[in-house]
């Protein structure tokens, strides 16, 4: 598994809101979805990093 990096991240309250509900609705943490939608993102834009061999 990919190192993880804590890092802050400042959002809008009503999109926080957003996510926190759309997270609760799939059963995941916020952080987690946060995590699925940027995945997501990147592989539709077919900008995911490489996977090392």
């Amino acid at each position: 598994m990919a190192k993880k990096k804590a890092f802050a991240l400042r959002l809008n309250e009503d999109l926080l809101k957003a996510i926190e509900k759309w997270a609760a609705d799939e059963f995941r943490s916020t952080n987690g979805q946060i995590e699925w939608i940027l995945q997501r993102s990147l592989k539709e834009a077919k900008r995911l990093p490489k996977k090392k061999s």
